[in-house]
């Protein structure tokens, strides 16, 4: 069995190992979009394949057996890309989505749709920011007016002059996050609703600061394809095709 697995999150690394161990051929495919990703076990490839069509064309010259989606929950083009696909082709496709944060009794959040929903709340908020939501929707905040400090695993380009900018990939510890947020006098944490233990640490930090936190939604899945939370589901989800009869 053949399985395409699209990846670059510390799920899909885990997947890819377990289905190795199984005797299931894995190709990850990575975007390419973060400098010296980590490549899990099996075969990979890096790179687009171009929207659906080029997704389509793709699985047509390289047939697989199953496609599972194990991109990050913010990477919601490659899902919407994957579902299309899927159908049109009639490839089985399972949607890997670790299960999102949820705050706890007296932790103050503010969940918005958007970043430019998140940096119109700052300023009622706090005048020090710690912005953990990556590259992507940094310009957002730059006309804030407000002390920023961004966190992420590769730097921007071009690098913002406005913000004060750290490059890190976690996991993070609570005594680190604490550090962090203690030294540069944070006063409001804005982050995705990326889900996972990786990068948690944050909000357990801001928790016990007392501090607010502006949390971006996740975008909305596609409709048509199975979705699991973990990563024992995703490989039963897989096993139960690879024992079917027209596998």
């Amino acid at each position: 069995m053949r399985v395409l697995l699209l990846g670059g999150t510390g799920e899909a690394r885990e997947l890819a190992k377990l289905l190795v161990a199984e005797g299931i051929e894995v190709l990850s495919s990575l975007a390419g979009r973060t400098a010296a990703a980590v490549h899990p076990v099996g075969d990979v490839r890096v790179g687009g394949f171009g929207g659906v069509d080029g997704l389509i064309a793709w699985l047509r010259v390289h047939p697989v057996d199953a496609v599972v989606d194990a991109t990050h929950p913010f990477a919601a083009q490659m899902t919407a890309n994957a579902a299309a696909a899927a159908a049109r082709t009639g490839v089985p496709l399972v949607v890997l989505r670790r299960a999102g944060w949820n705050a706890s009794v007296g932790d103050d959040w503010r969940w918005v749709d958007t970043a430019s929903a998140a940096a119109e709340l700052l300023p009622a908020l706090g005048s020090r920011v710690f912005l953990t939501i990556g590259r992507q929707g940094l310009a957002d905040f730059a006309d804030t007016g407000l002390w920023t400090l961004a966190r992420c695993v590769d730097a921007p380009q071009p690098l913002p002059t406005w913000c004060t900018l750290v490059l890190a990939r976690g996991p993070f510890a609570v005594e680190h996050e604490l550090a962090l947020l203690r030294r540069h006098q944070i006063d409001v944490l804005v982050t995705k609703d990326s889900g996972g233990p990786a990068t948690a640490a944050k909000l357990a930090a801001a928790s016990e600061l007392s501090l607010p936190v502006v949390v971006i939604r996740r975008p909305e899945l596609p409709r048509g394809p199975e979705v699991v939370e973990s990563v024992a589901e995703a490989a039963q989800w897989v096993m139960r095709l690879s024992h079917s009869p027209s596998t």
